[in-house]
């Protein structure tokens, strides 16, 4: 059932003000999400704007993804000036973000020690490569945690480490970088005082990696690579079907494995000798699987999918991300919507994937130019300062 548009209402974060001094996908992450959930969040760009912004290739949606309901201004960081508005900025903020390389911010002036102690209120967000300990004054990016953190190895067959399909580090990075913000502003109203929060990609995708490292240490064996793994299912794979389409299907029980074989026409096949139980099925899976797959090979895949779908199958097309443009459960739950982008024109937004009393948070501001808001943000400073005498 679609999502109810979200009529104007008071967000959770409302009243909450972040200073974001970021780049790239991380601390934007972060501070999109306070932003979709009500949160007035400022990013600071250099002259010339943010460097992402004109990223080519696979980083060229990386700004527009992340950087919705945001205000924009310009400050030069590198002067005097700009450093003395971006302190003057924070001091009036609830949380400051930033996801820059170790020791940078704090050459400006801008890091979290000196900072928290002047402003005891803040909550200041670190996004790092690694948390504190031997790496921590490494450069990271999303691929070199993946190699190091289990991830690529568990995705890539035997030799052949492969990084995932998307920064899924630097997003989740993010989101722990939310979630640090949200318990923090509930602490601060007990005690009245901020504190610093850091996120880092290496302990991100060692996280992901948890539960392979405690099947070590359940089992003294090493878990093996996700292509060379040892199914606990008989039928849980990809199969060609006619014309080159491909479907994931999967049978995790005695009893979707018997309408498995119904819904493709082969009832005996379930009741074959050897073939009665799931244990019985992993034994000879990959002969079991030649078998499906030459069946399945004359199935049409649209076809076979309403058909898996009617007697509730797991089942999945395999589909590129742009196919996802045009998902009708996507478009139609509300979960992609319009949005302006920085050039007046407009595109569409992936909102977050979360209900908020039947509600998705939504875009409230389209992506904003390069130091739109610079006046309105720093005449709203001036008006703050105590006249002199």
């Amino acid at each position: 059932m679609p999502a109810t548009p979200a009529p104007a209402r008071r967000l959770p974060l409302d009243g909450v003000r972040v200073i974001e001094f970021t780049h790239m996908v991380m601390g934007p992450t972060c501070g999109m999400i306070l932003a979709d959930l009500g949160a007035e969040v400022i990013k600071v760009e250099p002259p010339g704007g943010d460097k992402t912004r004109k990223l080519p290739g696979l980083g060229i949606g990386f700004f527009r993804s992340f950087n919705r309901n945001k205000k924009s201004i310009v400050l030069d960081l590198q002067t005097p000036e700009g450093r003395a508005t971006a302190k003057e900025l924070v001091a009036g903020a609830d949380v400051m973000i930033e996801n820059f390389r170790p020791g940078l911010m704090e050459s400006l002036g801008l890091g979290e020690r000196a900072l928290c102690a002047e402003f005891p209120h803040l909550i200041h967000v670190a996004h790092k490569g690694f948390l504190p300990g031997p790496y921590e004054d490494r450069l990271a990016l999303d691929e070199v945690v993946q190699m190091m953190g289990g991830l690529a190895y568990m995705t890539g067959p035997e030799g052949r480490p492969l990084r995932a399909g998307t920064s899924v580090n630097d997003i989740m990075g993010g989101m722990f970088g939310a979630i640090g913000v949200l318990a923090a502003l509930v602490e601060r109203q007990r005690t009245g005082r901020g504190q610093p929060i850091q996120s880092a990609l290496y302990e991100n995708c060692v996280f992901l990696a948890a539960q392979h490292m405690q099947q070590f240490l359940m089992t003294g064996q090493p878990a093996p690579p996700m292509p060379s793994r040892v199914s606990a299912w008989s039928v849980y794979d990809v199969f060609t079907l006619a014309g080159g389409e491909q479907l994931f299907i999967a049978a995790v029980s005695d009893r979707q494995w018997v309408t498995l074989c119904e819904v493709i026409g082969h009832p005996g096949l379930a009741h074959e000798e050897g073939l009665r139980t799931n244990a019985e099925r992993v034994a000879v899976r990959p002969q079991l699987l030649a078998r499906l797959g030459a069946i399945l090979a004359g199935h049409d895949a649209s076809e076979l999918a309403a058909k898996l779908d009617a007697a509730q199958l797991p089942f999945a097309p395999i589909r590129r991300p742009d196919q996802l443009v045009s998902d009708p459960h996507l478009i139609e739950s509300g979960g992609l919507v319009p949005m302006g982008t920085e050039d007046g024109g407009e595109t569409r937004a992936v909102l977050l994937p979360l209900l908020m009393n039947g509600q998705r948070p939504g875009v409230q501001r389209p992506i904003p130019a390069i130091g739109e808001h610079t006046g309105e943000v720093l005449a709203g400073l001036a008006a703050r300062r105590p006249r002199a005498a």
